[in-house]
């Protein structure tokens, strides 16, 4: 029985360790790109490449995620080659675009143009829905061991 019981504990445990590390990663990246922004260092890139990834399917909806790779010089004469996701779907293969980055992180360089607003909503929106996901978890072991310890 105490297995049974440890299963009421481990996933929510799981799924709170995820949400943790998803919300870091988002956190992480958006104060990435917020800093590319305010850098002041741009360069002009190609971009080399476009592609999609799918994901979900089957059961689930398929959501379609756009790629662009592209190419720049940094301040340093190195050349910078880095993938971002969630680009302009009017971005093509070989057209020139300005992108935004850190002198000493080229590589985590940024093509999207400064929208501080839409930004914050964003990674607000995913912090608040991956909170809630933290808290429903929180509440189901909490309910879990209260059931638990009067049976």
């Amino acid at each position: 029985m105490a297995a049974f019981q440890a299963f009421f504990y481990v996933v929510p445990a799981l799924m709170i360790a995820l949400a943790i590390f998803a919300l870091t990663g988002i956190a992480r990246r958006a104060q990435d790109v917020s800093r590319a922004w305010n850098s002041g260092f741009t360069s002009q890139a190609r971009c080399l490449r476009a592609y999609t990834t799918t994901s979900g399917g089957g059961d689930t909806s398929v959501r379609t995620t756009l790629h662009h790779v592209y190419e720049f010089t940094a301040h340093d004469a190195r050349v910078i080659r880095f993938d971002e996701a969630n680009g302009q779907a009017t971005t093509v293969e070989g057209d020139i675009v300005t992108v935004y980055y850190l002198p000493d992180r080229p590589e985590r360089a940024t093509a999207h143009a400064p929208a501080r607003g839409r930004l914050a909503a964003g990674t607000g929106c995913a912090a608040v829905f991956l909170g809630v996901v933290i808290v429903f978890c929180l509440v189901f072991m909490v309910v879990a061991h209260l059931m638990f310890t009067v049976v």
